[in-house]
């Protein structure tokens, strides 16, 4: 299901349980407006572009944002009234996608708010209010009912909550100096708004390249012998050459083996030396 996880900061979520609700009980889905049509809406927009409502309402695949205003069409302001209609949707829409984009950086970079914080201050002494009041919320009906020792409790704790009430009033005056030395949002996260807006135009439309061939040097492999050194200069030594530590397989060709001349002159020597056997053999002839 199509979703935003705005966190709560924006009205969004309260505006489709109650279009939502309206439209099923009602049953007109495509006739009130919910979160199936901010979805479209958002689609028509992708597709077409920021502010080009009239594009979208003409285009037969996004119909369904034209639903909601059709029981409007025979006012004179139809058209501007739909437009600044859909303006203001999308701008809820933009500030939750946002948000929800925010939350998502601060979960990645494992942002916390700090509990010493002196914004945290109201924070901590609302909860400390909520806590002491629903757990001495018995003591009233039984003071009410002449219970002298209920009765006295129920003075020291109201005596405690006048007493954080007063010192959430003086937190209240010094929250907006706290608030002002926080830094900003944009800052805290390093991502602008205008970079997130941008990130959410451009996702899903980036095309992935393969990475690039490093830069060398390369390093050769222990099993392979010791490491290449580069011939002196006037030509390549034939002799010498040491290919007794080259892996075993049979991929020595005229390219990667001995030179010609070394395998001629291997060759040769071989020859010489069965014809030179040959003529030392003596043979016998049995009767």
């Amino acid at each position: 299901m199509f979703n935003i996880a705005d966190g709560g900061f924006t009205e969004l979520h309260t505006l489709w349980q109650n279009e939502e609700r309206a439209a099923i009980s009602s049953g007109k889905m495509n006739e009130i407006w919910h979160r199936r049509h901010d979805f479209w809406l958002l689609a028509g927009i992708v597709h077409h572009g920021y502010a080009r409502w009239q594009d979208i309402q003409n285009d037969p695949q996004f119909a369904i944002v034209n639903e909601p205003f059709k029981s409007q069409a025979n006012k004179g302001n139809f058209l501007e009234m739909k437009n600044k209609f859909l303006a203001r949707r999308f701008k809820l829409l933009e500030q939750a996608l946002v948000i929800e984009e925010q939350l998502r950086r601060a979960a990645y970079l494992n942002m916390t708010q700090d509990p010493t914080h002196p914004a945290m201050a109201l924070n901590a002494r609302f909860a400390e209010v909520e806590c002491l009041a629903e757990s001495h919320q018995h003591l009233s009906k039984e003071s009410l009912a002449g219970n002298k020792p209920a009765n006295a409790v129920l003075h020291k704790v109201l005596n405690q909550l006048e007493e954080l009430l007063s010192d959430m009033k003086a937190d209240v005056t010094r929250l907006p100096a706290t608030l002002s030395r926080v830094p900003p949002i944009a800052a805290r996260l390093q991502m602008s708004e205008r970079s997130i807006l941008s990130r959410l135009a451009n996702k899903g439309t980036e095309t992935h390249t393969p990475p690039p061939i490093p830069p060398g040097p390369y390093a050769t492999p222990q099993n392979y012998g010791p490491p290449f050194t580069p011939a002196p200069p006037g030509g390549m030594t034939l002799a010498g050459a040491n290919y007794s530590q080259m892996p075993p397989g049979s991929f020595i060709s005229v390219l990667n083996g001995p030179p010609m001349s070394v395998k001629k002159e291997r060759e040769a020597e071989l020859l010489m030396g069965r014809r030179e056997q040959r003529t030392g053999e003596v043979i016998c002839i049995d009767d």
